[in-house]
């Protein structure tokens, strides 16, 4: 694909909300999902070439950036260091029929494994079905499954366990 500078900030600016969403859901932190976008769209700009459609794009983003988020928390061992009241949301707000537990339920998300909290953003926030999760992922379809599986039933586990003991229903 061949684009002018003013061709590629459009591309930039098309697709800027939905990456930095994913990384701003997954590390709650502002700088650090600014950081995985930049790095995202320079690896963008340097496989041009490579990418066939619009749509193509879309999903070479989102797996580049599931991708880019998973290995920065493995090279830094980083958990999210702010709570979701603390960071302002950056796509479209959210309901907050219960904002108590939003914020639990976003503390529970946060303290799952990488590929497991990776799986439930995408499927979640980002509304994607298992077949586009398994090539953003770039893991079988079963294994998404799996994960979404266990992280869920863990989930249901943590949230019984800790609104038990607080008489929360």
């Amino acid at each position: 694909m061949e684009l002018t500078a003013a061709g590629f900030g459009d591309v930039v600016r098309s697709h800027q909300d939905m990456v930095y969403s994913i990384a701003w859901h997954y590390f709650r932190d502002r700088h650090q999902s600014e950081e995985i976008a930049q790095e995202v769209f320079l690896e963008l700009h340097r496989n041009l070439a490579s990418i066939e459609s619009d749509s193509h794009m879309a999903h070479w983003l989102r797996r580049v950036t599931a991708q880019r988020c998973i290995d920065q928390t493995r090279r830094l061992r980083l958990r999210p260091r702010s709570g979701l009241e603390s960071a302002p949301e950056p796509s479209s707000p959210a309901s907050h029929a219960d904002p108590l537990l939003s914020s639990l339920l976003a503390r529970l998300v946060d303290a799952l494994p990488d590929r497991a909290r990776m799986a439930v953003i995408l499927r979640y926030q980002e509304d994607m079905d298992l077949g586009e999760i398994a090539s953003a992922m770039n893991i079988p379809a079963g294994s998404v499954k799996s994960t979404l599986h266990r992280a869920l039933a863990l989930l249901r586990g943590k949230l019984e366990r800790t609104t038990a003991g607080k008489g929360v229903r």
